[in-house]
Order: structure tokens, then C-alpha cells, then sequence
């Protein structure tokens, strides 16, 4: 069986109908959550009796405060209970992080010019350039004007030291 494409006209008016249908029952929910609240109250808050003396009504409004204070102090509780529980997790899950450790990526080979290694580390405002080349040819050439008697002093004394050595080795 070969599937057809839908076309575009049929897939919006789908679309449409399908959003109507959710429109309504969007509208319905509305309306049993306004009702389930209306009987909530309905069982649990009975209208006041108004009728009576002003005594009767201070008496009223004490007890309603009382019932107030102490549903202030259980939301409290609850509360602090919830707090603490919140913290104990966060530390599980950096203990469960540390356990787990950390894998470091790959590190990458990158070459980079020594002119752009300085900019690196200087930043962009201060302009360095060196040719490290041309120095360490300069290096070279200031090595090989050295006297080579200078060299071989310290080579004798090298192996006069070894010499040393060899004599207290064989006795």
C-alpha cells in the first residue's frame, strides 16, 4: 500500500478541529475544578451564623484565629521538613557526582606560532612579536665563539675524576 501525502488544506483543517476539540475540553476541566471547590467548601467551610451578640462574634474570630495559628505552625513544619529533605538531596547528588567523577575531554594537539601563544597570554592589546628563530641562531653562533681550550680543561679534569675512581674501585 502506497501512503499519500496529505495536503496541506486537509492537515490545517485537522489541526483545527483538533484544537477545538481541546479548546472544549480545556473548558470543561474549568468548570469541574469551579465546582469541586464550591462542595470542598461547601463540606469543610459551613457559613458563619451571624446572628447572636457581639460577644458571640468575638468568641467567633478567637476561635478562627486559634485554627489559623495553628495552621500556620503545621504549614511551617511542613515546611522546614521539605527544606531539610531538598538539602539531603543535593548533597546525595554531589556525593553521587564525586563517586562518579568528573571525565576530563581529550586534550587536543593544536600548534600555535609563539606570536600568537604571546597574544594568547598577553592579550589582544599589547602587540608582541619575536622571531625566536633568528635568537636561537644567534645562540648558536655565540656558542661556537667560545676558545676550545676553555673545553678542554674541564674535560681533563672529567677524566682525571674518572681516573680517581677507577683507582679506589680496584683496591
Amino acid at each position: 500500500m502506497s501512503e499519500k501525502k496529505m495536503t496541506s488544506s486537509r492537515r490545517h483543517h485537522l489541526k483545527s478541529l483538533i484544537l477545538q476539540i481541546a479548546m472544549t475540553w480545556i473548558e470543561d476541566e474549568k468548570k469541574e475544578l469551579v465546582a469541586a471547590k464550591a462542595a470542598y467548601m461547601a463540606e469543610n467551610c459551613p457559613a458563619p451564623s451571624l446572628g447572636g451578640d457581639q460577644a458571640a462574634l468575638m468568641e467567633l474570630c478567637k476561635k478562627l484565629h486559634a485554627t489559623i495559628d495553628k495552621l500556620d505552625e503545621e504549614r511551617y513544619d511542613a515546611e522546614a521538613k521539605v527544606q531539610k529533605a531538598d538539602k539531603e538531596i543535593e548533597d546525595l547528588n554531589i556525593k553521587v557526582v564525586d563517586l562518579r567523577g568528573v571525565k576530563k575531554p581529550a586534550l587536543k594537539k593544536v600548534r600555535m606560532s609563539a606570536d600568537s601563544m604571546l597574544a594568547a597570554l598577553l592579550g589582544s592589546k599589547h602587540k608582541v612579536t619575536m622571531d625566536l628563530r633568528s635568537n636561537l641562531k644567534q645562540v648558536k653562533k655565540e656558542a661556537k665563539e667560545e676558545p676550545t681550550e676553555a673545553a678542554g680543561d674541564w674535560r681533563k679534569n672529567i677524566e682525571d675524576k674518572a681516573d680517581r675512581k677507577k683507582m679506589f674501585e680496584t683496591s
